[in-house]
């Protein structure tokens, strides 16, 4: 995958699909960090193994965190927040925006969740190693698996049904994972 120049990384950032989560960064650097323009609010909650941190480079956004102290943060221009490993957490903007995520060369285990629009009870998770599995093509395919079974997406608490996942904003996550893939097979 040729990598885009943080330099022109809002040019860049036209490109992406939503939470595409492209690597900008040669490689070899660590934290390293992944490029994103969203326009939709992100289609499950995401859990990162290891610390991270998320930077607004244009727009704006809140994220929504779950089992913390802090419930949300509104992301303006130039806006970080720090989520700790573990934390789900949830962006929705507010209006069009690029972000970049700041996370470990090599983050370890990654995971997504669903939330119950009812109870607010875990619904369905995921989880995954990114040593073995690129993140951007486990999202895609949680996402499938989600939207086709419907006991996935009903509460075993209160038996409510979470919506479905419109995938149109999504569909790059493969190819942002084949060229992924092709980076690792030539490195």
């Amino acid at each position: 995958m040729a990598r885009r120049r943080m330099l022109n990384g809002l040019k860049a950032a036209q490109d992406l699909g939503d939470y595409a989560d492209t690597p900008v960064l040669p490689a070899t650097l660590d934290p390293q960090a992944h490029l994103s323009r969203n326009t939709v609010a992100q289609p499950f909650w995401l859990l990162c193994g290891k610390d991270t941190v998320i930077a607004q480079l244009s727009g704006s956004a809140v994220v929504h965190l779950k089992d913390s102290s802090v419930k949300w943060f509104t992301l303006e221009l130039g806006d970080h927040v720090y989520i700790p490993a573990g934390t789900p957490h949830r962006i929705l903007p507010t209006d069009e925006g690029v972000q970049i995520r700041y996370k470990a060369r090599n983050p370890g285990l990654e995971g997504v969740a669903w939330y119950c629009p009812g109870c607010d009870g875990e619904v369905h998770r995921v989880e995954w190693d990114t040593a073995d599995t690129i993140s951007q093509q486990a999202y895609y395919d949680a996402c499938a698996e989600f939207n086709d079974s419907e006991a996935l997406r009903t509460c075993s608490a209160c038996g409510t049904r979470h919506p479905l996942i419109d995938m149109a904003p999504f569909a790059g996550w493969p190819e942002v994972a084949r060229q992924l893939r092709d980076e690792l097979a030539s490195a």
